[in-house]
């Protein structure tokens, strides 16, 4: 080891010798510098004026524009000129040959240069150490273990760059050539995850041997062991190529040795990249403060109820517009999306089935005009020159699994113990499930499902239309991932005037009924209500005489008008609501905003309580606490006759009923409104309706479905420098700090000429 010390010892100073590594050093420092404390002004100025600003952590170091995501952009153009000479200036001058036939081994050689740059490379972690000193007191609360681990990613990258580099310099006397030579391999191997991707066996190995992105987990706070093997053995693997080249130069060898020798090393190295990289084998270190890289509170429960293998079938059709997302050649990137599961789910498989049929894709038609499906999916084959083992036709897909349903779409099916379930993509900027989707589809498969039952036969409100008035948005809709129906819950209708309601059903919904219910359906529905299970009734202002006898039972009754308020922009019917507080105390949970958006309901009744019938009543939506009137819906105005006529104030227009009955909690919603429900008012930009449209069935479900995945909240949202201390501390590392390099270069370069 004292040997291997003398010579990196010696590496150093012939490095500080030489300008190149002083200038690396300034322009690292300016560069690092100007990025951070353009971020740390730009969300200064942000805070100055207001804005809603947090996990700083975040946004000044990692994400998108960060400063390690900026920085790691640019080292593998330092490092060439670091590792240039590291060998080829000792084979440009002679010396190695002296190196050679000296006492030294050739290992303790490479390794004492190896060692010499690993530790100038913790100068650039120095300088980034210092901007996040700088930002420990810059910034209150900075998650600095978050920080922390993106350091070691980029020391681990920049180690990696190293050992590269060292090799190319051992292969030629020209340092250029050994530069452009670096570049070339760090750019084949930020290249190579991409070929070969639709070759089983091989894709795994090229996508293994692929540096891009290998570091970004570590940036964004999660370490993962696979990622820190996948540096050691890259580096391992080029410092001991370098040791095989030099001793080309001192043990002669037949050519038939050196191949074998550098065959077993890659293959040694593949395979332990292989084992290291496999699910049971990887371990994770979660280094941010909130824990945001691993699944939430809730998601951990879910997969701790799995205990047997899991399988995930993606079938693609080459017609859907999402076919791209789960193509041979995205594997492996498809793959690494559920992670955060096969880090806890080691024992999930994944297989993916191709096929073609009709799909929804108008474009892909319009564009093809008179070709059939069988010949689009040939063109799709031939014009991205796919390989595919079996491409299965419409027939046999449906002998396999009939996907109509789901519109021939891009859909996975998950399996485990006997039970299957489908995970979709959706029709959005991200289309692939999130964490909340997919532990939904997980745990329909562990626990009961909540099967939600709409009543038809009164011209209700459907669940298949996609009108303003209708529901397939909020429950029916497979394309958006927050209709319940991707959230957890089963959806089904039936007609309650001729069928009995079926007896797994968990929610019953009553959606405006057009005309008067059949006693057989009355009788059906209090029997329902009887049994102690969950109902929900939704009426409008016109048409809510339907449900009066129902709304005896639970002892309240509706306004018999719409109620409607003065405004100066709006019409009178839309009501701005109040969302009631200390709903706790009654065991209800429902989200406030963060943004204090208004629930406004257009055209409802007024709720009243007219007797005790065994329920607790928890009133969720009241008016505000401006006059309302009882009126006749569709009025443009409020006339003075009018305003003369009684009026209320926060009166309650959505109640919650809860009761135990057989030994289970009951729960009751009745809304004056059904059109809150309703495709419009969920899709309106702006409100709070969709949040309190979740809560109902969150609390319903009794919080079981939508799966609440909210993480706490950061606590780094808060600049503490101002504007003139930033930029103090800007011009000293921008200025003082560079020049100081250049001041110790200077010294020590004039030092040696001296000498």
């Amino acid at each position: 080891m004292k040997t291997i010390y003398r010579i990196a010892k010696t590496e150093l100073n012939t490095m500080f010798y030489s300008p190149v590594a002083w200038v690396v050093l300034v322009i690292f420092s300016i560069q690092s510098s100007w990025k951070f404390f353009d971020s740390l002004v730009r969300f200064e100025k942000a805070q100055k004026i207001g804005e809603d600003i947090g996990n700083l952590s975040q946004y000044i170091f990692s994400g998108f524009n960060g400063l390690y995501t900026e920085m790691q952009n640019y080292l593998y153009l330092y490092v060439p000129l670091l590792t240039m000479g590291l060998v080829s200036r000792e084979i440009n001058s002679g010396s190695i040959k002296l190196l050679l036939s000296s006492p030294i081994k050739i290992k303790e050689i490479v390794l004492g240069k190896y060692l010499a740059i690993a530790t100038y490379c913790l100068l650039f972690i120095s300088i980034l150490g210092l901007q996040v000193i700088i930002a420990y007191f810059s910034i209150d609360n900075l998650d600095l273990k978050f920080v922390i681990s993106g350091l070691i990613g980029l020391y681990l990258l920049v180690c990696t760059y190293a050992a590269i580099g060292l090799f190319m310099s051992s292969l030629t006397s020209y340092q250029v050539v050994a530069a452009i030579s670096t570049l070339v391999v760090l750019a084949g191997l930020n290249f190579i995850g991409k070929l070969w991707q639709d070759v089983d066996y091989v894709k795994d190995i090229t996508y293994f041997l692929s540096i891009a992105g290998r570091a970004n987990e570590m940036l964004e706070g999660l370490i993962i062991s696979k990622d820190v093997f996948y540096f050691i053995l890259v580096s391992s693997l080029f410092i001991v190529l370098s040791i095989y080249k030099l001793k080309t130069g001192r043990d002669a060898q037949s050519t038939s040795k050196r191949v074998l020798n550098y065959t077993v090393l890659v293959t040694v190295v593949l395979v332990l990249g292989y084992i290291t990289s496999r699910a049971p084998l990887t371990f994770y270190q979660d280094m941010t403060r909130t824990k945001s890289r691993t699944l939430t509170k809730n998601s951990l429960e879910v997969v701790k109820k799995i205990q047997g293998p899991v399988k995930i079938t993606t079938y693609v059709n080459l017609l859907d517009i999402n076919y791209y997302v789960a193509m041979p050649y995205s594997q492996n990137q498809d793959i690494s999306s559920f992670e955060n599961y096969t880090r806890f789910l080691p024992q999930i498989q994944m297989e993916y089935v191709y096929y073609y049929d009709t799909s929804n894709n108008e474009a892909l038609y319009a564009q093809n005009p008179g070709l059939n499906d069988k010949q689009l999916a040939q063109k799709m084959i031939e014009s991205q020159d796919l390989k595919l083992k079996k491409l299965y036709s419409p027939e046999e897909i449906k002998k396999i699994i009939d996907l109509k349903p789901e519109q021939n779409r891009v859909v996975r099916t998950i399996e485990y113990n006997g039970k299957k379930t489908f995970l979709r993509m959706y029709d959005d900027l991200f289309k692939a499930p999130s964490e909340k989707e997919i532990s939904a589809a997980l745990k329909r498969l562990v626990v009961s499902v909540p099967k939600i039952v709409f009543a038809t036969g009164n011209l209700e409100r459907s669940i298949d239309k996609t009108g303003d008035k209708n529901y397939k948005t909020g429950f029916n809709e497979i394309s958006f991932r927050y209709s319940l129906i991707n959230q957890g819950f089963d959806v089904a209708s039936v007609d309650i005037n001729a069928q009995n309601i079926p007896e797994q059903t968990d929610i019953l919904i009553i959606a405006d009924p057009k005309t008067q219910l059949s006693q057989g359906a009355i009788d059906r529905i209090s029997k329902y209500i009887d049994e102690g299970k969950n109902v929900i009734l939704l009426a409008e202002p016109e048409t809510n005489s339907a449900l009066a006898t129902i709304m005896d039972k639970l002892g309240l009754s509706y306004t018999k008008q719409a109620l409607v308020q003065e405004s100066e922009t709006n019409s009178p019917d839309y009501l701005v609501t109040d969302l009631q507080k200390n709903m706790e105390q009654n065991g209800i949970k429902f989200s406030k905003s963060k943004n204090n958006n208004p629930i406004p309901l257009l055209g409802s009744s007024g709720i009243k309580i007219i007797k005790d019938a065994g329920f607790k009543v928890t009133p969720l939506l009241k008016t505000n606490n401006h006059p309302a009137w009882e009126s006749q819906s569709g009025i443009t105005s409020i006339s003075e006759d009018l305003k003369k006529q009684a009026s209320t104030t926060s009166i309650p227009l959505v109640v919650a009923l809860s009761r135990n009955i057989n030994g289970k909690s009951q729960k009751i919603i009745v809304s004056g409104d059904a059109d809150f429900m309703g495709n419009a008012e969920l899709s309106r930009g702006g409100s709070g309706t969709f949040q309190f449209f979740t809560d109902i069935f969150s609390w319903i479900s009794n919080y079981e479905f939508p799966i609440d995945t909210t993480r706490p909240e950061n606590t780094d949202k808060k600049i503490t420098l101002d504007a003139n201390q930033i930029f103090i501390s800007k011009m000293v590392f921008m200025g003082l700090f560079p020049l100081l390099i250049v001041l110790s270069a200077a010294f020590i370069l004039i030092r040696r000429n001296r000498r």
